[in-house]
């Protein structure tokens, strides 16, 4: 279990980072995240560590990257796990939650329909509208699970 320190907001860099996960610039919010990760004590690695491997993984998804995006969709949420249900002022829980239904879209679709759940990931950027359910914010054809928003609460 990680050490959870009691912390009101999120710190500067950090929010930098989010506010670039939930614009869809995942490659940036990597660059961004990967520094703050670097100087992080050993205990806080794993969480940074794993929210880039999921902005990564959704970049990969982004170029239809099959295999790229499962292995750091499913690393992020593992490495997240321990941090749950917040940390830092993130809503790691929400977060994990996010990357495992993409993850198990992935898997349920396959190899050969990576561009069509690719194309949701555009519908699904942003924070949900007022009153919208965030997990429900797009489906794939053919199949019945809803999508969460990607979107990183704080």
């Amino acid at each position: 279990m990680a050490n959870h320190p009691s912390t009101e907001s999120v710190n500067s860099n950090l929010k930098a980072g989010i506010d670039l996960f939930n614009q869809g610039e995942y490659y940036r919010c990597h660059d961004v995240l990967e520094a703050i990760w670097m100087e992080a004590n050993t205990l806080e690695k794993p969480f940074y560590q794993g929210i880039l491997q999921i902005a990564v993984g959704l970049y990969h998804l982004g170029n239809h990257n099959w295999q790229g995006a499962s292995i750091l969709l499913g690393e992020g949420v593992n490495r997240l796990r321990p941090f749950e249900p917040t940390y830092a002022g993130v809503d790691v829980a929400r977060l994990v939650d996010c990357g495992w239904a993409w993850l198990t879209m992935l898997h349920q679709t396959g190899p050969d329909r990576v561009a069509e759940v690719a194309a949701a990931v555009p519908l699904a950027q942003g924070e949900p509208a007022a009153g919208a359910d965030p997990d429900a914010v797009v489906a794939i054809a053919g199949i019945d699970t809803p999508l969460p928003a990607l979107y990183l609460f704080t």
